[in-house]
């Protein structure tokens, strides 16, 4: 059987059979509705960056009126001291600052303003901020003094100043007189001259082997506030050869504390032996809390000089856990 060759062969789908016909191209119409579409588009992110950028311009004339184009600066109209932590008020912080009539936001200077506030030394942090449109905003955080030390002034004259927590002398201004009063004197330390003032004082704030002046008077006043209250002077002369801290109170015992054991301790000795000399009737010239031997604690008792025989017999009387000795350091100290 022969296949006839000149017949066609079988199609599967009408895409193989050729297209001779040319595409339609789109209406007037409909090209008039496509650009209509893509300008709709268009006009819609413009409207919105226009809004975007009027909400924007609005805030930022709200916060910085000098930033818009032809607006005049206006002069300063208050400066606010906020939530102060100590004694310095708003008049201080006017005379500090010393701003020139009809200055401006814009025309601060606001680093050499903040070295200004920290320059007399009584304050710690200081940080300015500009509120627009004409106000100054200026937050500070005090140092709190913990003692007093006499100095000779630049002028000539003795002067008192106050010494802070971490060893910063300054002048002290606002504190009630009664304040400056209460605060044990400083002695056996060395001022420095620096720049106008004077440099920190070492053994006031301690360091990580050993506390300080500063940690022994926070501690008095924190547990044992009627002995701290008769402290006068606190000497720190001996404090860097022998870590020891002497006091000195208006009436009664020149006391020595060490920097080897808590002071917590030491305040508690100290309140019990003054209750028991008090109790028996006797006296003390000195007591010294620092001693301390192969890891053990020593107290020792030099008595007061006696004025009569009853005030003798009372002194020599035997007090229980500690010993009395006619010189500071005994050669065999009784454990506390």
């Amino acid at each position: 059987m022969t296949r006839d060759s000149s017949a066609p062969p079988a199609s599967r789908s009408w895409k193989d059979i050729p297209q001779q016909v040319k595409p339609r191209a789109m209406s007037s119409g409909g090209r008039r509705r496509l650009l209509l579409a893509a300008l709709g588009w268009a006009g819609g992110l413009a409207a919105a960056a226009a809004l975007g950028a009027g909400v924007w311009l609005v805030s930022e004339s709200w916060r910085n009126p000098a930033s818009i184009p032809g607006a005049k600066p206006m002069p300063i109209r208050d400066i606010a001291l906020v939530d102060p932590n100590g004694v310095l008020d708003r008049d201080w912080l006017v005379r500090t600052l010393a701003l020139p009539p009809g200055a401006t936001l814009g025309s601060l200077d606001l680093p050499k303003l903040r070295a200004r506030i920290l320059a007399s030394g009584q304050v710690a942090e200081a940080a300015l901020f500009r509120v627009y449109p004409a106000a100054l905003s200026v937050h500070v955080t005090e140092r709190a003094p913990v003692a007093r030390v006499m100095a000779q002034a630049a002028s000539g004259a003795p002067r008192t100043f106050l010494v802070a927590r971490d060893g910063t002398v300054y002048d002290g201004l606002g504190y009630p007189a009664a304040v400056i009063a209460s605060l044990p004197w400083l002695d056996g330390v060395k001022l420095q001259r620096r720049g106008g003032g004077f440099a920190p004082l070492g053994g006031v704030a301690g360091d990580g082997a050993r506390p300080g002046a500063a940690d022994l008077l926070a501690q008095a006043k924190l547990q044992a506030e009627h002995l701290y209250r008769t402290w006068r002077v606190v000497s720190l002369a001996k404090l860097d050869s022998d870590g020891e801290i002497v006091v000195r109170p208006a009436a009664g015992p020149v006391v020595t504390f060490g920097t080897q054991e808590d002071f917590s301790r030491q305040l508690a000795k100290l309140d019990w032996l003054l209750d028991t000399l008090r109790a028996r009737g006797a006296g003390a010239s000195a007591i010294d809390l620092s001693l301390a031997y192969g890891g053990s604690h020593q107290v020792t008792v030099t008595p007061a000089p006696a004025e009569d025989a009853a005030a003798a017999a009372a002194a020599a009387a035997p007090v229980p856990a500690f010993q009395l000795l006619s010189h500071p350091i005994p050669s065999v100290p009784r454990e506390f």
